[in-house]
């Protein structure tokens, strides 16, 4: 596979993209962390450098810190204020899923990340990095994972990283991470209170900090909630009140919260219970007033149907901005603000629209039908073989050719990690 991965392969008439170079170290493999990023970071590039997929990390194997190191070093090479935006638990750990089940020492780790600050030294190039808080209880070593950020804390404070986030990950009840994160947060305040960023998520952070280095221009931005009150309560899987992980991910994207009264920017409409049809209704009026970008975030890994129905029947979906109902809240939240905040910018309408296609083929067609259909249709323990790949074809016949803002066929489908949850496939413009 080629190191330069340009957002859903669509015609090269489509190639053509504003300026701002940068290069990717995805977290791992799997297309949330890896196809969708580059996809967003490639609407804002003309010049995008991502490590190929066969280098990343998978659930059964790690990435080796040392050949991501190597590429970067040669493929990934750029000019002085071409910006870095890397994962760090891949060249920490291997991935997010070594990053729970290592047993290595800080010390090993903190061997592994060295390269990198002097790699930074030596090139002056500005590094956008992230690294998390593991889940619970998957971690075999917090005290670990919490020592090595905030040594990174402190490489921030140093200048290592011109931003630096901590992301914690899948907090259910119980979790220690929101609190791991509150003391990661007064620690960041006090050493190094400017490029450090604290909040819930893990796989939305890479397209974040690619709208940090090409948007860097702070614009405002309204959240409109389906159900206000609902939303003062704490969200399954943040550990904090909705509101605040809108604000934590707003923040993170570049955006402002715009002031009472204030006309913004653009205006997050998220979808967190109540009446899907008077949502709809409420997105379409919105939509006569400006850019509208739609987290929904009611249920985790799939959207509201008839929330979604009822957009496409107004035939509102496809003026978007952006769109997503593919993970957790954050991840929602995070790829959805990441999304517009660079399109505002202005981007090529062709490449905005074949990514909003793709966005919704993703969620509102694998994760919300296709994926449960498949469920039915094939054992998991048979999702690595070639008959749920000719099913998954099958099944997603229905849906395609795609009319969103113009007609999107399937060119090809597969399970990348040999699992039902996440499918990798192509779009491309239909006659």
């Amino acid at each position: 596979m080629s190191s330069r991965i340009f957002p859903l392969f669509l015609s090269a008439a489509l190639l053509t993209a504003p300026a701002g170079a940068q290069t990717l170290i995805p977290l791992d493999s799997r297309p949330a962390t890896s196809r969708l990023p580059a996809a967003i970071a490639g609407l804002g590039s003309g010049d995008l450098k991502v490590v190929p997929r066969e280098l990343l990390g998978t659930a059964q194997q790690g990435a080796d810190p040392a050949r991501l190191l190597e590429w970067l070093r040669t493929e990934g090479a750029g000019r002085r204020d071409e910006p870095l935006i890397v994962a760090l638990d891949a060249l920490a750990y291997g991935g997010l899923v070594q990053s729970r089940k290592s047993t290595d020492s800080a010390a090993r780790v903190r061997s592994r990340l060295l390269p990198l600050r002097e790699w930074q030294r030596k090139t002056g190039r500005p590094i956008y990095a992230f690294i998390t808080v593991p889940r619970h209880p998957d971690a075999v070593d917090r005290e670990r994972n919490f020592e090595v950020a905030r040594l990174l804390t402190r490489w921030a404070a140093a200048g290592v990283f011109k931003e630096l986030h901590i992301a914690w990950d899948d907090a259910l009840p119980g979790s220690p991470a929101p609190a791991e994160g509150a003391r990661l947060a007064a620690f960041a305040a006090e050493v190094a209170p400017g490029n450090v960023r604290v909040y819930p998520g893990a796989d939305e952070v890479l397209a974040l900090l690619s709208a940090r280095a090409l948007s860097p221009a702070a614009k405002t931005v309204q959240a409109v909630y389906s159900d206000p009150k609902l939303a003062q309560e704490v969200i399954k899987y943040e550990g904090i009140p909705l509101t605040r992980s809108v604000q934590n991910h707003a923040e993170a994207a570049g955006f402002h919260m715009a002031s009472q009264g204030q006309q913004p920017d653009l205006t997050l409409y998220v979808f967190n219970g109540g009446d899907p049809r008077r949502a709809a209704l409420a997105v379409s009026a919105l939509l006569r007033r400006g850019p509208v970008a739609v987290a929904d975030v009611e249920k985790v890994n799939l959207g509201n149907t008839r929330l979604w129905k009822d957009l496409g029947t107004l035939q509102r979906d496809a003026n978007l901005t952006a769109l997503a109902a593919w993970g957790t809240p954050g991840n929602n939240l995070g790829s959805a603000l990441a999304h517009a905040k660079l399109t505002l910018d202005g981007v090529d309408p062709a490449r905005q629209q074949a990514l909003l296609a793709r966005e919704y083929a993703n969620d509102l067609i694998y994760s919300t039908r296709l994926r449960a259909a498949l469920r039915a249709a094939i054992p998991e323990a048979e999702m690595n073989t070639p008959a749920a790949q000719e099913k998954l074809m099958e099944l997603a016949a229905e849906y395609f050719p795609l009319n969103l803002g113009g007609r999107y066929g399937l060119d090809q489908v597969n399970l990348p990690w040999g699992r039902s949850f996440e499918w990798d496939f192509d779009l491309s413009p239909a006659e």
